[in-house]
């Protein structure tokens, strides 16, 4: 019992990142999915935070929330998938959020928190990147 909740061991650790790398990837795949089945709706009425147009807004977005978030859950190009979701959950919480109280910025910090997280930590054993990385022979 001592080992399994003191345990530092690299399995659970890489277990843990596949975790969170997988699980956060699918919930914003979500909100990317729900941008694209009303992509022609939202065209014209996207938010225009950056001053790009509200048609290149919404582009970038579902950029980062479907397709990006989709390599995140695979693993594959890893953390050059989280620089857009990054920067993504940084406009959503202090750009578009920025006045707005705590408790509509929170799920926007809480994704930004955890791909910075994932950028330090990078995607883990149980991961595309880690098997091209194992089974290159220079």
């Amino acid at each position: 019992m001592k080992k399994l909740f003191f345990s530092t061991s690299p399995y659970f650790q890489d277990l843990g990142l596949a975790i969170l790398r997988v699980s956060t990837s699918l919930m914003l795949v979500t909100h990317g999915w729900a941008k694209i089945e009303n992509f022609s709706e939202r065209l014209t009425t996207f938010s225009d935070p950056i001053a790009l147009g509200p048609a290149v807004s919404l582009q970038l977005v579902i950029f980062a929330e479907f397709f990006c978030a989709i390599l995140l859950a695979l693993g594959f190009l890893s953390r050059l998938s989280l620089i857009p979701l990054i920067i993504n959950m940084a406009v959503i919480s202090f750009v578009v959020h920025g006045n707005d109280p705590f408790s509509n910025q929170e799920r926007g910090l809480l994704f930004l928190v955890i791909f910075i997280f994932l950028m330090f930590s990078g995607p883990g054993k149980y991961s595309v990147d880690a098997q091209i990385i194992k089974n290159r022979s220079y």
